[in-house]
């Protein structure tokens, strides 16, 4: 076991074991990963200190530069979670998903992400996405068996569902990124605020600038009438509650046997 003093772009059995079981669960909230470091840790015994966060990640990324895989960090877009996945860098497109879905499944992804991408809700609903089954390349998939494939991509963490629509899941976001402002360069939408990719969000109803709820929140922050950071208008959204971390200490320090009943995308 490699427990001892460590140098900058090396591997121990620490950083192995954190990286097998971030691919296992492919997203966590940052929470998540910090408890994950602090258990890879304890499984190697090692005496030396658990290494602040960011300094971990930096140093596993230090080494999978050469093989253009990632541990990229990202906050969700409904409520601003800060997650964590491995991303490959080499492969931004659906093609990475080929060893997981078959080829009519694959397609059904591309035609669901297009009409999420060109919504203006960032959701495209079920029945929307089934009516294009006819189209699908490959074998011929029934409605029935393309319902159940879109349950996948929701387990496999690429879509998310609520009240019948879908959407990207966080993960999709933080890999697909660069493959969707290069496929869907029309239609694709960016944050005014974060300048990222914007799937969910508000929009000035005068001049149409797009913020993430985060960044909505975040900018608004301290405004008793929060208006348009472009043209000045009157912002006439509510102004969403997100992830706050200080909050999200006192409540689990207050109840530390109470878990959330709120079911997240990530």
């Amino acid at each position: 076991m490699q427990c001892g003093p460590r140098r900058m772009s090396v591997m121990t059995d620490v950083h192995r074991r954190f990286l097998q079981l971030l691919m296992t669960h492919g997203v966590l909230e940052e929470q998540d990963v910090k408890r994950l470091q602090k258990h890879c840790y304890k499984v190697h015994d090692c005496s030396a200190p658990v290494e602040k966060l960011e300094d971990f990640i930096n140093n596993i990324n230090s080494v999978l530069e050469s093989l253009y895989i990632e541990v990229k960090k990202g906050v969700t877009e409904d409520d601003g979670r800060p997650i964590y996945a491995l991303v490959n860098l080499a492969t931004t497109s659906v093609s990475k998903m080929a060893s997981d879905f078959a080829e009519n499944e694959l397609d059904l992804f591309r035609k669901a992400l297009e009409l999420i991408v060109d919504s203006e809700s960032g959701f495209a609903s079920s029945t929307n996405i089934l009516n294009l089954v006819d189209q699908l390349k490959g074998k011929k998939m029934k409605k029935k068996e393309a319902e159940q494939v879109l349950q996948k991509f929701v387990q496999s963490k690429w879509l998310t569902e609520k009240d019948g629509e879908f959407t990207l899941h966080s993960r999709a976001i933080l890999e697909m990124e660069q493959h969707i402002y290069e496929t869907y360069r029309d239609s694709v939408k960016t944050c005014s605020i974060c300048h990222s990719l914007l799937i969910q969000g508000q929009s000035c109803e005068t001049c149409g600038i797009r913020m993430h709820l985060p960044c909505v929140a975040k900018y608004f922050r301290s405004s008793s009438e929060p208006r348009c950071p472009h043209c000045s208008d009157y912002w006439p959204h509510e102004i969403p509650e997100v992830f706050n971390p200080d909050k999200e200490r006192e409540s689990s320090t207050s109840k530390p046997n109470k878990t959330s009943s709120r079911s997240r995308q990530h």
